[in-house]
């Protein structure tokens, strides 16, 4: 009876896509119906460790976090989880021999939110890389499906796409903090960011268009 928790844990990463990503949604739904459920499988839970980080302010994130991160290591090496999430993707990490350090990566990622920091260049980009990057590259692995040549070919537009919906991302919220609270034009410091970040997509657009 393991499969009827397996598509209840699929269709929870399913419906947990639906429900907080419209774009992703749509963008799932183009690939070949094999792919849908591990894709799913990836956002869900990238979501959720999102999730408790940005959200919930009220509850003891640390803890959360902590129990979340070994959680998804014990269902990786169980494989299997009651967490129907985790259960979900560890399925996709198992099948697809998705790289531990990628998902290390994506969580010393996610633990930087846990509280405020400064970021230079170097913790910027080691941000963007844990946050947004490797996500494309568990997708890529799913993509190729042990394909080690494609998977080394696609490697840097993988990681490229997952750098620009990230930016976009930061955008979006910052013109949202613009809306929400009033904030100036002469805000120097946060126009400063969005310069910034305006100036690296530009960039990257740049770089793209000549190869």
């Amino acid at each position: 009876m393991k499969h009827i928790f397996d598509e209840v844990s699929n269709e929870c990463s399913k419906l947990t896509t639906i429900a907080y990503s419209t774009s992703f949604s749509l963008g799932i739904r183009v690939l070949e119906k094999k792919l849908h459920n591990p894709i799913y499988g990836i956002y869900g839970f990238v979501r959720f460790a999102d999730e408790i980080v940005d959200t919930f302010h009220d509850y003891n994130k640390f803890q959360l976090f902590e129990d979340f991160k070994q959680d998804t290591y014990k269902a990786i090496e169980n494989k299997i989880s009651l967490n129907p999430i985790l259960n979900s993707f560890q399925e996709v990490v198992n099948n697809y021999n998705i790289d531990i350090k990628l998902i290390d990566t994506f969580l010393d990622s996610m633990e930087m939110d846990l509280q405020p920091q400064v970021y230079d260049t170097k913790k910027y980009n080691l941000y963007i890389l844990g946050s947004a990057e490797v996500v494309g590259l568990m997708c890529l692995q799913v993509f190729v499906n042990g394909d080690k040549k494609a998977f080394e070919e696609l490697k840097p537009y993988a990681m490229s796409l997952g750098s620009a919906f990230q930016k976009i991302n930061f955008l979006n919220l910052f013109r949202f903090a613009q809306r929400s609270f009033h904030l100036s034009a002469s805000s120097a410091e946060l126009n400063g960011e969005y310069e910034c970040l305006l100036e690296r997509l530009d960039n990257q657009r740049l770089d793209s268009s000549l190869h």
